[in-house]
């Protein structure tokens, strides 16, 4: 090698390093098949509540009523007949009874004096679709209803928590490590939960399986766009959000043969058992192993990199000490917090405007994913149709990642769901077809927005603080959704209160996005001074 050579190599940045070596080849590819068993768990957990919380048409448990004599000789229907009043659709009433049988409805006859109580032994559940759910399990309707909303706020709640915690952890002690924790402490969580003897040890524990999925997702990502080069950046972005689309038509599948909550949870859960045997084979992130002066080992990777892609020629050129002038800013030993995310003007601004958008957009997505029962379909095939429009709708984000740019398709994806939640306001529920259309359109916009999102925020924080910028912006996000199960209880107050309120806050952060800057074609900071000034295109 040359001295000129040399001083050029010298000049380099880390994205031109990753370009030499090839930037998305089978090294690449080998790394997204990885992390793709553990990541085909994320959507069945974050949307399982769908299934496992299902609520089965039900009424009280009328056997108090048994007093040997003329209630006995009745046929099932009379039973209920006289036992159960109706609602003004003419089904049974869900919570309420009857004090003492109304012989007098078998002839036609309505008292207008009779008392109702509310169910007295519990209640009787249609176990035709599912054979146990949470609401069956621990009677989670009527007056306890809200407490089945409270599991999923719970599960994310903890999701809220880990995000920061293993984004502060994997910024300290590297991606990989923290990706073999959070694989062992989610599998382990996630079989407790499966196995709960109570409401309250399943609520605890499946706070902590969220807790540890939080660091599968912020992990992962990061880990795949690291050993990504600037020119393929987008495209491996979307192909990572596939894993996604792939795990909610697993969900599907699994939840319409499995119809028992705790077998559903073991299943969709145990694609982390090969992800466990397989993080043997997962290489630690070259950008952060050089953020932290580990120039030796970075060079390790990057020769593994190199070597897998065909590209061994020009590891030659390539030395520890060219690796950690490429880095370009010496930090010392620094070691960086969520608190570094607010030192600085440009950086502040990024992590406010950020966390609002990562905030309208978690909102958003499961304000509409966790009320599929609200379409008048079929629970299986609306989860189908809302997972199958997800793949053309992530080809279109590439091409409008790569033509329009991150921001302006941020603000349009989000803007968008604004509006067919907005249609869907003065659209009557008896009208479903119509509704599921707007619903799927703004499913699909709003699953659009947060495929951009991922990329669009490891692009925007530099490398030293990205799994801190990364854990803050999902914390936000869970805060978000945490929230959501719990707006679809204002339906109480007024029905169109839930869809107005995700309306509104998809709008409000689409306007926000416009404030972030474009990372189209530039390279990723390193450091926080980094975005203290303007970006560098590639060309």
């Amino acid at each position: 090698m040359t001295d000129g050579s040399k001083k050029v190599l010298s000049k380099m940045k880390f994205d031109n390093v990753l370009s030499e070596i090839n930037g998305f080849g089978k090294f690449q590819v080998k790394l997204f098949l990885i992390q793709m068993l553990s990541r085909i768990t994320l959507p069945c957990h974050f949307l399982l509540n769908n299934f496992m919380g299902a609520v089965p048409p039900h009424h009280c448990n009328i056997s108090t009523l048994e007093d040997g004599g003329i209630f006995g000789n009745l046929t099932p229907y009379q039973k209920l007949l006289v036992s159960i009043p109706t609602e003004q659709d003419g089904t049974l009433s869900s919570c309420q009874m009857f004090a003492k049988p109304q012989f007098e409805y078998l002839s036609g006859n309505r008292s207008e004096e009779a008392s109702f109580v509310e169910c007295q032994s519990g209640w009787v559940y249609d176990n035709s679709t599912f054979k146990s759910t949470l609401v069956t399990e621990w009677d989670l309707v009527c007056s306890r209803k809200g407490m089945n909303k409270v599991t999923a706020t719970i599960f994310f709640i903890g999701v809220m928590i880990g995000a920061p915690l293993f984004g502060f952890l994997s910024d300290r002690f590297g991606r990989r490590r923290l990706l073999l924790v959070s694989y062992l402490s989610s599998l382990t969580f996630a079989v407790l939960s499966a196995f709960s003897t109570s409401y309250v040890m399943f609520t605890i524990m499946r706070f902590f399986t969220g807790m540890s999925l939080a660091g599968i997702s912020i992990i992962s990502i990061a880990l795949n766009v690291e050993w990504c080069s600037i020119e393929r950046r987008t495209f491996s972005s979307v192909i990572i959000s596939l894993d996604w689309t792939l795990g909610n038509l697993l969900l599907t599948g699994i939840a319409f043969f499995v119809r028992d909550w705790r077998m559903l949870l073991v299943v969709v859960t145990s694609p982390l058992i090969l992800s466990i045997f397989a993080w043997r084979w997962l290489p630690e992130s070259a950008r952060w192993l050089l953020a932290k002066k580990n120039a030796e080992a970075a060079h390790h990777y990057i020769a593994k990199c190199a070597e897998t892609n065909n590209r061994s020629k020009c590891i030659d050129t390539i030395t520890p000490k060219t690796l950690l002038e490429s880095a370009e800013v010496d930090t010392g030993d620094k070691k960086y917090t969520v608190v570094d995310l607010f030192r600085t003007q440009n950086i502040r601004k990024l992590a406010i405007c950020s966390g609002i958008v990562w905030y309208g957009v978690a909102f958003t997505y499961y304000g509409i994913s966790l009320n599929i029962a609200g379409f008048g379909l079929n629970l299986f095939l609306t989860q189908f149709i809302f997972a199958s429009m997800e793949m053309p709708m992530k080809i279109g984000v590439y091409f409008s990642l790569e033509k329009i740019g991150r921001k302006r398709s941020q603000m349009a994806a989000l803007l968008s769901v604004g509006f067919c939640l907005f249609i869907n306001i003065f659209v009557s529920k008896d009208k479903w077809i119509i509704r599921t259309i707007v619903a799927v359109l703004g499913k699909s916009m709003s699953e659009a927005s947060f495929t951009i999102i991922f990329l669009y925020t490891i692009e925007l924080y530099p490398t030293v603080v990205r799994q801190n910028g990364l854990g803050y912006t999902s914390f936000v996000a869970r805060l978000g959704v945490s929230i959501s199960p719990l707006i679809m209880l204002l339906e109480d107050v007024w029905q169109f209160l839930p869809a107005a309120t995700d309306c509104a806050v998809a709008v409000s952060s689409g306007l926000v996005a416009s404030l972030l800057s474009e990372t189209l074609n530039t390279q990723l900071p390193e450091f926080i001074g980094d975005i203290e000034k303007p970006r560098r295109i590639d060309q």
